[in-house]
């Protein structure tokens, strides 16, 4: 079966399963395979439960015509993407980083849905099944498609942008996010910067921080569009510093406008400026722009301020690392505050450099004479060594502060996913 012929039937059955517990009737099923699972083996009950056709790459499960036969799933999967992405045929915006991707892919489409019919990523859909479903869902009606790439090792986003084929990028920044896949933050700029390269062979465009040394270093012979705080870019932004929430003047062509946003930290103001350049690039008003950074209001514990009863949380435990935390720190160290306090918990995927950058953050701390309470193994061996409050798990970290009954407190929660600070909410 040649691609166009796949491409054809999809276009008849316009949705892609890949999971039986999510099964849209008529949809198409592609049955991946995993380290735990394989995919050909629910096909049957997949179309039993109302899909159109099987995408399956092993023979003994072709049990009738509905079961289309290929060579490898998941590579068909991503070549139907590139496929009806090309077929589609209008404007694809790709996004990655070490930091901020998902707060400013959601600032990006806050600002752009006012005026056009926006396809964005949906929650963390970034890989290389992501980013093929998410192009899968484009629409005739759609304008713009705005896509987020995550990766973890090099030549991901290399793949992705095959796939995705943007005309516009963009790298949030160069930071210390998967240093184990990656080999080092040399090998972050190496991976992250091959959305560079996509990009300056296709002659497309980039919205860079113009303040940004690293990312400079790799986007010459590229068309950019500049934002950042110096003077030299097209936007340029100056931090209001109030209090918990993020205020800034914005500026452009000689213009000066006020925004107040509903996210804290200071590390999102450069997310907060690149939403508005896009916004321009895309022909939008400052007070149409500004509407769409202040009506967006973060959310699964992405720099989400959250007030309990008795405290006010700077929810942030989606994810970690060394520089998110230490941003993270800093700001909760810059507000003004009576009483304050941290819940960190391990920075994951760190390899051979997780030792060194869980020192580096108690040190941090220390620096900044902040009190609270760390979670994880990594942050445990250093228990003898730091006058702080060590627990091997959120649950343990949860009895602890249920018993010290905090109130008053401005609280931040930060650490990898698969620590599960959310855990700890109910004590404040």
């Amino acid at each position: 079966m040649t691609m166009q012929e796949l491409h054809s039937i999809f276009l008849r059955h316009p949705h892609v399963c890949t999971d039986t517990r999510k099964i849209t009737p008529g949809a198409i099923f592609f049955a991946l395979k995993g380290d735990n699972f394989n995919g050909n083996k629910f096909a049957q009950q997949a179309l039993e439960q109302g899909c159109a056709y099987a995408v399956i790459d092993e023979k003994e499960f072709a049990l009738n015509e509905k079961c289309m036969l290929v060579d490898d799933v998941l590579s068909s999967l991503q070549q139907l993407a590139a496929f009806h992405r090309r077929h589609w045929g209008k404007k694809v915006l790709a996004l990655t980083g070490s930091n901020g991707k998902t707060t400013t892919k959601e600032l990006i489409h806050a600002v752009l849905k006012q005026t056009h019919n926006c396809l964005a990523t949906v929650g963390n859909l970034n890989n290389h099944i992501g980013v093929p479903l998410t192009l899968l869902s484009l629409k005739p009606e759609h304008e713009l498609a705005i896509v987020e790439m995550g990766a973890n090792h090099q030549k991901e986003i290399e793949l992705l942008c095959k796939i995705a084929q943007p005309d516009f990028g963009l790298i949030t920044n160069i930071g210390k996010a998967h240093l184990e896949g990656f080999g080092g933050e040399e090998g972050v700029l190496k991976g992250k910067g091959e959305m560079y390269e996509y990009i300056r062979e296709h002659k497309g465009t980039i919205f860079i921080n113009g303040d940004d040394e690293k990312l400079l270093s790799i986007s010459e012979a590229i068309k950019q569009i500049r934002y950042g705080y110096n003077d030299g870019n097209y936007v340029k932004g100056k931090i209001i510093d109030k209090d918990i929430f993020l205020e800034m003047e914005v500026s452009h062509d000689g213009k000066t406008t006020h925004v107040a946003t509903n996210l804290t930290g200071t590390y999102n103001g450069i997310n907060v400026l690149c939403a508005y350049a896009v916004g321009l690039e895309w022909g939008l008003n400052d007070k149409d722009i500004v509407k769409g950074i202040e009506s967006y209001m973060p959310d699964n514990s992405r720099s989400q301020v959250v007030k309990t009863t008795y405290n006010t949380l700077i929810l942030d435990a989606y994810n970690a690392n060394p520089s998110s935390m230490t941003l993270a720190l800093e700001n909760l160290a810059r507000i003004d505050a009576a009483e304050k306090m941290f819940v960190l918990g391990d920075m994951r995927e760190m390899g051979n450099y997780a030792k060194a950058e869980h020192l580096s953050i108690l040190n941090k701390i220390k620096e900044l004479n902040l009190q609270g309470v760390l979670v994880g193994d990594e942050f445990l061996r250093y228990q003898n060594d730091f006058n702080y409050t060590f627990f091997q798990n959120a649950a343990d970290a949860l009895e602890w502060l249920k018993l010290k009954q905090v109130k008053n407190n401005l609280v931040l929660i930060k650490g990898s996913r698969g620590i599960k600070l959310e855990t700890v909410i109910p004590a404040f």
